[in-house]
């Protein structure tokens, strides 16, 4: 386990009950973990359907191999584990034990799903009405659009940023799933949890979270609408200054075939950028088009003469220019200034192997979140939280036997 220590957690009072499936909601509720939440990941027996299939498709699990990967997950960490079989009443009703003294419900399902498995907003607000719910789904809970099956590629279309990606004349490019899954979805739903959280210090009651993915991608085009609106004009790929349609907001190809960034939107950046490269004659053209076609081809033959690195060196000694390397995972895990930042971690060890992991992001001077126990293996915490609400061994044996219990 984890040995790291902390200051007095902003989140160590509240109780978070995390019925999700997928990374927006677990990403959502490692946030509040981070932040000094108790956080119950409520799984299905077997891992569910996505579970099962991963098993169909590869030899028998190794029991060492799989708390190996537990320990790793991030997304699992500060948390505990249970497993509960939500078709069988009993279960049922730990889960709404479990829900009696909660401050937080997290379930990622399409709407309809939780009002069959007994645990809608409506149910769980009448039994604790300081519970806030969150429901994280593709559409929201409401429109024509919110039965809809999807992923993130289906939300950053719909929500209109996947059209915005890619180079000019080109199909859309897919930009992992960090857009809707992670900040669209993840991160809106833990603004919006936090929110209500501060709302009920004054109402006393909790609420329900409302959490589109789509929505939050769309609510991320703020300034893409604002100009839409205001004039009509719509981004179109590879032509926008921020969508690479321009050389001073762009990425270059480098001898060794890695690439570097370019941010020098501010004039005096890039008056150090071209006066840096030895092209002090393109200074008064970076707002002219028509020279565009000219200092791209003049860019990607002068980024060719040195590798990325010896390009980073000599650009970032040469006063202010907006420069980056386009880092791969790797390259990210070792990078120095992230590694200062704490934004990659040794959080403990699992059979002798030190775990590394991703920090944590928002940095608090006197309420610093920290990693406090690793991911569990499914059904860890089960008889741990079971005991905690009342359950006799004895009758934690017997609902196992009816499969109630993982």
């Amino acid at each position: 386990m984890n040995t790291a220590t902390a200051g007095p957690l902003q989140l160590a009072n509240i109780r978070v009950i995390d019925l999700s499936r997928m990374a927006p909601g677990g990403f959502c509720t490692m946030m509040l973990g981070d932040l000094g939440a108790d956080v119950i990941r409520v799984e299905e027996p077997g891992g569910g359907r996505i579970g099962r299939a991963r098993m169909g498709r590869s030899d028998e699990p190794d029991e060492r191999e799989e708390r190996r990967r537990a320990a790793f997950t991030a997304l699992n960490r500060n948390k505990r584990s249970i497993i509960l079989n939500l078709k069988a009443p009993q279960a049922r009703d730990v889960l709404t034990r479990l829900c009696e003294d909660a401050d937080v419900f997290v379930e990622g399902f399409r709407p309809g799903v939780v009002e069959r498995l007994g645990c809608d907003y409506e149910t769980l607000s009448a039994l604790n009405p300081r519970l806030v719910y969150c429901s994280i789904s593709g559409y929201g809970q409401d429109g024509p659009y919110k039965s809809l099956v999807g992923h993130d590629i289906n939300y950053i279309s719909t929500g209109g940023a996947l059209g915005m990606i890619g180079s000019e004349g080109g199909p859309p490019t897919i930009p992992y799933n960090l857009v809707a899954d992670y900040a669209g979805g993840a991160m809106q739903a833990a603004i919006g949890i936090l929110s209500a959280l501060m709302a009920r210090n004054y109402t006393g009651r909790g609420q329900h979270v409302d959490i589109s993915m789509s929505d939050g991608v769309a609510y991320m085009l703020v300034a893409s609408l604002s100009e839409y609106f205001n004039t009509g004009a719509v981004p179109q790929r590879g032509l926008m200054s921020l969508n690479g349609g321009v050389p001073y907001y762009n990425v270059f190809e480098c001898k060794d075939g890695k690439y570097l960034s370019l941010g020098c939107i501010e004039p005096w950046f890039w008056d150090a950028l071209c006066r840096a490269i030895g092209r002090e004659e393109f200074i008064d053209q970076q707002f002219e088009p028509d020279k565009y076609p000219e200092i791209f081809d003049a860019f990607r033959k002068i980024f060719k003469t040195r590798t990325r690195d010896e390009w980073w060196d000599y650009l970032r000694g040469s006063g202010d220019v907006a420069v980056g390397r386009v880092f791969s995972v790797d390259e990210l895990a070792d990078d120095p200034q992230l590694r200062h930042r704490g934004m990659v971690q040794e959080v403990g060890e699992i059979d002798g192997v030190t775990v590394r992991q991703v920090g944590i992001g928002p940095k608090l001077s006197e309420t610093p979140g920290s990693v406090r126990r690793l991911g569990p293996h499914m059904g860890e915490h089960t008889d741990e939280i079971l005991a905690e609400l009342g359950y006799a061994a004895a009758e934690i044996a017997s609902a196992r036997e009816t499969g109630a219990f993982g």
